[in-house]
Parts: structure tokens; C-alpha cells; sequence
């Protein structure tokens, strides 16, 4: 079977579901009418509902992507065309738990030192509905900040409901995987006005500040996580480039370890830590006009422009 994704891109005036076969977008919707296997009952009513209920949409996109390539090598289904869509957040997590300092080399570049894996634990912290946006939208440059960063990571969608999971069996209730690129305001992190050093909901939750997709590819087409090229380029220029071997924790040891402290469940995004290359390391950040094209190797590419905020 060819490469598929399930993504949603906006139809007229509402958004919709759509297959991705080998990078081109077909309208679910079409796809069913023209003889694509029925969609279960409980998959029904966008990306969100087919996560919910992963165990019934499985199955069928492992049946439903060959059916798909037959219509589209048959002319009975066409991809929909580029200047008449726009593709939008696959969907909208409720709940993104993200790992900080997960590279050696990236807590190196932010001189954070860490103690020894062996008497560690991962360290993880949460973005807010209301950061994400799709491919093509808009990051939002806040007045407040002048340190604008950017962080390209692999992001796990929880599939099925787990707590208190083993880490050989966490990858089981993984769905599916995406791109987010951790916007971050680095001089918002922090503050001296508490006790308390860091604040990262300040500096990571405002509106648009996590861009996710542009699509969702099933874990099996993803076989080991710990085997992928990161990229983000800054107006063309390379600025991150590593391999998600070089994490500290695994995504297997980052689900389990969250999995001891809530119960995970589907549509749950587990972004797993960010390689070197920030723009703090470099001394440089986004400013108006900026575009970072964050790009995980079995996924795709996630493109984003930096605007000033209108205040």
C-alpha cells in the first residue's frame, strides 16, 4: 500500500475530511460516494471522531487506503485542486503534552544541565487548544515578546485510552504521528517578580503558538520513531537538522511516563522535545515575515508565517 494520511482542509465555507495519498488530497466525502469501503458509524463527523474511535477507523484505512489508490488510478476520484482548498489543523487536541530539554545537544545550546538519565525522569509540561493552528495559517508575533523561537518536533496522537502502560507496549495505543512546531516567547519563560523562575504558559500557551500537521500518518507507516530526520528552515535557511535517535527519552518512556500521571486518551498530541538549532542558541528570532517550514522525514512539510499581532 502506498502512503496515506488523514487530513482536513477547508471546503467552501466549512472544513471537511479528506484521504492523502502520496501527497495529494482527496475529499473523503467524494471518496465514499465513489465506492471507498463505509466508514463506520462511530468514525463519522471529521478527523477528531475517527481518533476517538481509532479501533474502528484502523481497520478500516488499512482496507480503505488500497480502495482509494484503485478509484484514484482509475480516474473515479480526482485530488482536489490546489488554488480550491486549503488545508487546516488535522484537528484540534484538547490536551498537547510536550517534553522539554529532550536532546542532549538543544539543552546544551539553552545551558540547561541535566542530571543522568539513570536518575531522571522526563520532564513535561502542557500547551493549550487555543496554540494551534494548520498548515498556512498565521503565527502570531505578541507584543509583549522580542524572542520569538521556533521548535520542530515529532508529535505522537494517542489512539486508544491507556494509564499506568508499559513502555514496550506504549507505542500500541499511538494512532497516528504529525509534525508541531513548539512556538516559544523565550523572554516570557522566565520572570523575576516570583519565587517561582519559569513560566512556560506565559511563554508557550498564546493563541497560534503550536502549528500542527499538516496531516496525521498512521503508526505503521512510522515503524520506529526513534529512526527520524527533523528539519526546520527559517526563510529558506536551515536552522534545526537531527534525527529523533538523539532523544534523551524515547516516545515508548515519554507515554509511559505520562501514562503514571493521567490517563491518556484519543486525540492526546505527545510533542517529544525539540533538537538543537533554536533561535536562542543562534542568538537570532522570528520577526514579521518570517515563514519556518518545519519538515519530519514519513510526514511532510508544516509552513508558517510570522505576522505581528494587531493589538
Amino acid at each position: 500500500m502506498s502512503w496515506i494520511a488523514l487530513a482536513t482542509y477547508r471546503r467552501s465555507d466549512r472544513l471537511a475530511p479528506a484521504l492523502v495519498l502520496d501527497q495529494r488530497l482527496y475529499d473523503l466525502d467524494a471518496a465514499l460516494a465513489a465506492g471507498l469501503p463505509a466508514l463506520p458509524e462511530a468514525c463519522r463527523g471529521g478527523i477528531a471522531r475517527m481518533l476517538e474511535a481509532w479501533p474502528q477507523t484502523a481497520p478500516w484505512l488499512r482496507e480503505a487506503g488500497p480502495a482509494a489508490e484503485r478509484l484514484a488510478a482509475s480516474g473515479a476520484i480526482r485530488p482536489v485542486p490546489a488554488g480550491e482548498r486549503t488545508v487546516a489543523a488535522p484537528y484540534v487536541p484538547q490536551r498537547i503534552f510536550c517534553a522539554a530539554s529532550n536532546y542532549a545537544a538543544h539543552a546544551n545550546e539553552m545551558g540547561t544541565v541535566l542530571a543522568a538519565k539513570s536518575q531522571s525522569k522526563p520532564y513535561m509540561f502542557l500547551k493549550l487548544s487555543n496554540t494551534v493552528v494548520g498548515d498556512g495559517d498565521v503565527v502570531q508575533l505578541p507584543p509583549e515578546t522580542a524572542m520569538l523561537d521556533w521548535e520542530v518536533e515529532l508529535a505522537a496522537v494517542i489512539g486508544t485510552r491507556c494509564r499506568r502502560v508499559s513502555a514496550e507496549r506504549a507505542l500500541d495505543h499511538v494512532a497516528c504521528y504529525t509534525i508541531l512546531n513548539d512556538v516559544s516567547a523565550r523572554d516570557l519563560n522566565v520572570r523575576s517578580d516570583y519565587p517561582f523562575k519559569h513560566d512556560w504558559f506565559q511563554g508557550k500557551c498564546h493563541d497560534t503558538f503550536a502549528p500542527l500537521g499538516p496531516w496525521l500518518v498512521p503508526s505503521w507507516q512510522i515503524p520506529d520513531p526513534q529512526a527520524v530526520q527533523l528539519r526546520l528552515d527559517v526563510n529558506g535557511e536551515p536552522m534545526q537538522q537531527d534525527s529523533t535517535a538523539n532523544m534523551i527519552w524515547t516516545v515508548r518512556e515519554q507515554i509511559a511516563y505520562l501514562s503514571t500521571i493521567v490517563t491518556l486518551e484519543p486525540g492526546d498530541v505527545v510533542a517529544t522535545g525539540t533538537p538543537t538549532g533554536v533561535g536562542m542558541g543562534r542568538g537570532i528570532y522570528l520577526k514579521a515575515g518570517d515563514t519556518m517550514v518545519a519538515t519530519v522525514d514519513g510526514i511532510g512539510r508544516l509552513s508558517n508565517q510570522v505576522q505581528a499581532e494587531k493589538v
